[in-house]
């Protein structure tokens, strides 16, 4: 008997980041090669997940992987972190964009609207980390509200497939007070695993680090859980409003 088709998809690009949509989608992996696909069911009907790695290029990846296992749904949710551009969004907060610009080509694409939020601004995806003042300023000037790795690339290829696809990013950092630099950033490999020895190497340089690190985990942490809870519930009102 044929699988049945998947009625949604959830992209992260982070083990972290799936962690909390495991037990709600009862996730299972589909063989063990990475980029790591998974199958599970919401509601009693099938949904997937696949953990891509960070950055446009691995995002593409394995998304291209993931509809080859499973075959195309019929919505993809980006699900994950964002660090934000300015100070008003608290962290926790989720961003709602009006379009997602792909910073290496100027390509604008518009995600599905979340239901019961107003879209406004836009996320900023790079395939670097941009910790200059003056970037972030001209950023900021044009609108752009949040930053991420891996949304536009996906919007691109969804957008090729014409399969509908929501972003649902909760707020774990703010991109300009410094708090994740390039020492930072290089503590996790590009599976966004941490990096032992890298992390090791840090501690040792920076001792007086280590309570900023750990408040910089528990939030995001918490910025993960949230936003699993509302990709969830984002698809649930979906097939609310389909009456299905």
């Amino acid at each position: 008997m044929a699988p049945e088709s998947v009625r949604a998809a959830f992209v992260c690009a982070m083990p972290m980041e799936l962690a909390p949509l495991r037990r709600p989608l009862s996730l299972s992996a589909i063989g063990k090669d990475r980029p790591r696909v998974y199958r599970g069911r919401l509601d009693g009907r099938p949904v997937a997940a696949v953990t891509t790695g960070m950055g446009p290029t691995l995002a593409r990846r394995g998304v291209e992987r993931m509809l080859e296992s499973v075959g195309e749904p019929e919505r993809v949710v980006v699900v994950g972190i964002t660090g934000a551009l300015c100070d008003e969004p608290p962290i926790g907060t989720l961003v709602c964009p009006e379009r997602v610009v792909d910073g290496a080509t100027g390509a604008a694409y518009r995600p599905a609207a979340l239901r019961g939020a107003s879209p406004s601004g836009t996320m900023w995806t790079t395939a670097e980390l941009l910790t200059d003042p003056a970037l972030l300023e001209a950023l900021r000037d044009e609108g752009v509200v949040a930053l991420d790795m891996e949304t536009a690339a996906v919007g691109a290829l969804c957008d090729e497939r014409t399969i509908p696809w929501s972003v649902v990013r909760v707020v774990s950092d703010r991109a300009d007070d410094g708090s994740v630099d390039q020492e930072v950033f290089a503590m996790s490999d590009q599976g966004g695993r941490p990096k032992a020895s890298s992390v090791l190497s840090y501690l040792a340089r920076h001792p007086g680090r280590v309570p900023q690190l750990a408040r910089m985990g528990r939030q995001a942490r918490e910025a993960t859980r949230r936003a699993a809870e509302a990709a969830v519930e984002e698809v649930r009102a979906a097939w609310r409003a389909e009456g299905r």
